[in-house]
């Protein structure tokens, strides 16, 4: 197919895709204008009688119409929480909130998490553990959930971990600089570099100062553990601090695994390919352009900051119903594994902002197929000395010597696992979550019994202090564990908090005394059980129960 020779990178259809994507945002500026300079009674008409037509012509599946009491006061809870703080309090949890300086100048917020009633002299000597979100996104997307075992901070805090959660500069909870306005270009003026050499190293360095911990255990999700591969491939103090790194649905060269290729008569055929892209077209052809053609569309500042607005003003179901679209389009994922109603309350708190920097920066690692540093002006300087001679660094991620764990989803576009291994040390472990997503990590209605068990045993695994000093829990915890694997009885057990190490150790049972390896074992058996899905619970019970073991459960 000819190409038009003004770039020599696009096929004809491509340009007109790039010039519609101008008037798309064009038209869309005009009707939010237009929407604003309405007046509220006009605009809640509107919305009424939206949510009317709506729920009149939309499948059932996509309603809340047969959803149970409890189920619909739970999503209008956490969908209209104000911020983190207030969605630990819906579950019984307390959060704290810390801000860190980083050596350039900005203040991010950090939150940890605790039990309702824990004091913080009592989180000293626990295991640190600390979470980061992905593109886009704040620590929210953590903790936005229906039901609280399926929190992955909140599981940990039952267990006795000491949780953290991190942000990005410029996303809500970041949005501050000692000496730019967040209205300023400088403000917005980092990717992908300023996320691994400042806001992670420096956001450990003051969880590890406040804490008096030697090491955390880092879970990223998607850009996160982007952020964390790149921090620790440049920083071999940073490994020493980080004794894992766990990813979700982890990101490094995202791969688009099918490509819309249009021909000069505007007819498109679908094209198997394993080159880097996403699924869309029209983001194909901004990767092969030019990814700087994103600040003609977007300027220099954060990047769709519109979608605060049209989410404030649009019926859930149908902001939902456009959300999913939108990442049908351009991922073609189907979000089937996430309930509607775990839909209504995540997406309320699924954007937050970022830079548009930061985006041309991963348009740019998929065009060049490498895990690279921000190029500043790669056309003018390969034009001006030729691509012998310029080459943009490449974050070295086979230095990494922290521990690696990776999940993934078999049904996710944004992971090329392959690809990934070749570039990370030998040794990092994989493993397949078959028909998950992207967003089924944070949110899929199964995610506490396919994924948290496996985030949980590469804790335990991997953790310096070991695990003896770890997992404080309650008479609660004991009871729901079977007398077999206790080797006690009901009487026998704690009538306050204490630690499996402790209690296993405990005087009064010879059962229960012996070398620190057995401790740990059976820590290790009594933590698997505490994870098991409830029906293989109840079926191990019963099998328990008919060798005439006394009942525990």
């Amino acid at each position: 197919m000819a190409r038009v020779p003004f770039i020599g990178r696009l096929f004809l259809a491509e340009y007109f895709a790039i010039f519609a994507s101008f008037l798309f945002l064009i038209f869309e500026s005009f009707i939010r204008a237009c929407t604003v300079a309405l007046p509220n009674p006009v605009i809640r008409f509107f919305y009424y009688h939206s949510r009317w037509i709506f729920n009149a012509l939309a499948p059932t599946a996509q309603t809340t119409q047969h959803a149970g009491r409890l189920e619909k006061s739970n999503t209008q809870k956490v969908r209209d929480a104000s911020g983190f703080v207030e969605m630990c309090e819906i579950w019984g949890y307390r959060a704290e909130e810390h801000v860190v300086r980083t050596e350039d100048g900005y203040l991010l917020g950090v939150h940890r998490v605790m039990k309702a009633g824990t004091k913080r002299e009592d989180m000293k000597g626990r295991k640190v553990v600390y979470l980061h979100h992905g593109l886009l996104m704040n620590s929210e997307v953590w903790v936005c959930l229906l039901d609280k075992d399926s929190s992955l901070p909140f599981q940990l805090a039952e267990l006795g971990y000491d949780v953290w959660l991190g942000n990005n500069r410029g996303n809500k909870y970041s949005k501050k600089h000692l000496f730019h306005s967040s209205n300023s270009p400088a403000f917005w003026d980092f990717s992908i570099d300023q996320f691994a050499m400042h806001d992670i190293p420096d956001s450990i360095s003051y969880i590890l100062k406040t804490t008096g911990s030697k090491t955390v255990s880092f879970i990223g999700f998607s850009q996160g553990t982007a952020q964390a591969f790149a921090a620790l491939s440049i920083s071999p103090l940073l490994n020493e601090q980080v004794d894992v790194m766990i990813g979700l649905g982890p990101a490094m060269n995202p791969a688009g695994k099918f490509r819309l290729l249009f021909q000069t008569t505007l007819v498109s055929c679908r094209e198997l390919t394993h080159e880097p892209g996403l699924h869309q077209p029209i983001v194909d052809a901004f990767i092969r352009a030019s990814p700087n053609v994103l600040y003609l569309l977007f300027g220099r500042k954060s990047i769709l900051s519109s979608a605060t607005f049209w989410q404030s003003i649009l019926y859930p179901p149908l902001f939902v119903n456009i959300i999913d679209a939108s990442v049908r389009l351009l991922f073609n994922w189907q979000t089937k594994n996430i309930t509607l109603s775990q839909k209504i309350a995540a997406y309320a708190h699924l954007y937050s902002f970022t830079s548009v920097k930061s985006v041309v920066h991963w348009f740019q690692i998929i065009r060049n197929k490498c895990f690279q540093m921000y190029d500043d002006d790669l056309p003018s300087m390969v034009g001006l000395y030729g691509k012998n001679f310029y080459k943009v660094p490449s974050f070295p991620t086979k230095n990494i010597s922290s521990p690696i764990c990776l999940f993934y989803g078999g049904s996710d576009s944004l992971v090329d696992i392959q690809t990934m291994l070749k570039e990370l040390p030998e040794g990092t472990q994989a493993t397949e979550i078959p028909h998950y997503e992207h967003l089924d990590f944070l949110w899929a209605h199964d995610v506490h019994k396919l994924v948290h068990p496996h985030v949980i045993r590469t804790l335990e695994k991997y953790s310096k202090s070991g695990a003896g000093d770890l997992f404080p829990v309650s008479r609660t915890m004991l009871l729901q564990t079977p007398n077999h694997l206790l080797e006690a009885t009901t009487e026998e057990l704690p009538k306050g908090e204490v630690s499996l190490a402790d209690y296993l150790t405990a005087p009064g049972s010879s059962d229960r005394e012996g070398s620190s390896v057995g401790k740990e074992e059976k820590i290790k058996e009594i933590l698997e059980w505490q994870q098991r899905p409830e029906d293989r619970k109840i079926e191990e019970l019963e099998r328990t129960k008919s060798r005439g073991s006394e009942e525990g459960y």
